[in-house]
């Protein structure tokens, strides 16, 4: 069985498949990428048991057959050779050796039986929805963040979507923090909710950044989400549980509001946060007339940072503290000029809108929770 290949168009794909391979595989097959070849077309999978990618390459071959090639290796070796150089890759179905043939040199690596791998899961049973990449990004990106890391709670280490007839909503939050992306200008037929890992979410986001105007197939059963676009497929394992309500959570009487331009914001809370606890890292506000004060200090080395603000604030004096890490988080997620911070009282979550953003059917919401405060 050979094959012929661009050494470009093969490191690219491979290099977007490798984040699925786990580092501490319990089966020494999957650290291998599945090589299927079927006529002048190379299917290239690799997983980890819970999460899949496909990825199909045109080749010139006239073979069929399958190998488990080692990925480590074999990105090494691709990583070394100029652009777009013609690699011929020769392998034999009864050892499994693996000859690759490019420029003037010859590389010889071992394989594995391609049928030994991993049977990849079959769409079954699914509902089907379509959305665009360039939707799904956005959607990805400014929840995945604020997902947890408590495994004893796995629902909220993942991101809850929820398809309906009105619009689309992921939520993310690990109980100190909590993001609600909503977009009104996307539709489902059928209403479908379920909870999806990190991991795979890593994945789409790595790859989907990169694409233009393309459209993703999502289907879904009661195990397995499918995600199909342009030349890669991506099956993830859901995450099974009920996901918290976390419109409960969502304070909707907060008479205090502050607008702010979010880049001022922004780089001001991350410099006095530097000499913030580095156990809480909390920073306090203390809002007043159209003046924001933003203190930190931490005690044990006698450190503290002071600055001021101007802004537009409608409310009472407040004085309220967070943990900076979180708003930090929040803030470098959204690209909006200015955003609104509404509170209610200082032992309640605040909420961070962005105002005005590009996209009027766009609707984010994030929520952070005070800390109490040590006077």
């Amino acid at each position: 069985m050979n094959f012929i290949v661009s050494s470009t168009l093969l490191l690219k794909n491979l290099q977007a498949l490798s984040g699925v391979i786990g580092s501490n595989n319990t089966l020494p097959i999957l650290d291998s990428f599945l090589f299927e070849i079927s006529s002048n077309e190379l299917v290239v999978s690799a997983t980890d048991l819970e999460t899949t990618m496909i990825a199909k390459i045109n080749v010139q071959s006239k073979d069929s057959g399958s190998i488990a090639i080692p990925s480590k290796i074999l990105l090494e070796t691709l990583k070394a050779f100029p652009p777009d150089t013609p690699i011929t890759f020769l392998i034999d179905n009864e050892n499994y050796s693996i000859d690759i043939s490019a420029i003037e040199g010859k590389y010889k690596l071992t394989g594995q039986n391609g049928k030994e791998f991993p049977k990849i899961p079959k769409v079954t049973g699914t509902t089907k929805f379509e959305i665009d990449a360039d939707a799904l990004y956005a959607a990805i990106s400014k929840t995945l963040f604020a997902t947890g890391t408590d495994d004893l709670r796995p629902v909220m280490t993942g991101v809850y979507c929820q398809f309906n007839k009105d619009d689309i909503t992921f939520v993310a939050t690990d109980a100190h923090k909590l993001v609600r992306y909503r977009r009104s200008d996307i539709k489902s037929e059928v209403a479908k909710t379920f909870v999806l890992p990190k991991k795979p979410l890593n994945q789409l986001k790595n790859t989907l950044g990169n694409l233009e105007k393309s459209k993703v197939k999502i289907e879904s059963n009661d195990s397995n989400a499918f995600f199909s676009y342009e030349n890669i497929n991506l099956i993830c394992r859901l995450i099974d549980g009920n996901y918290p309500n976390y419109e409960v959570v969502i304070p909707s009487d907060n008479p205090n509001k502050l607008n702010v331009d979010r880049e001022v914001f922004l780089n001001s809370i991350k410099r006095v946060s530097i000499y913030s606890s580095q156990s809480t890292h909390q920073i306090r506000f203390k809002i007043s007339g159209n003046e924001i004060r933003i203190n930190a200090d931490d005690p044990d080395y006698g450190n503290s940072a002071v600055e001021r603000l101007t802004c537009k604030y409608k409310g009472e004096d407040l004085e309220i503290g967070f943990n900076s890490r979180f708003l930090i988080e929040m803030l470098s997620n959204i690209d909006t000029q200015t955003v609104n911070l509404e509170m209610s009282t200082p032992n309640r979550a605040g909420l961070i809108i962005p105002v005005d953003p590009e996209n009027k059917s766009e609707d984010v919401l994030m929520l952070v929770m005070p800390v109490m405060l040590n006077y």
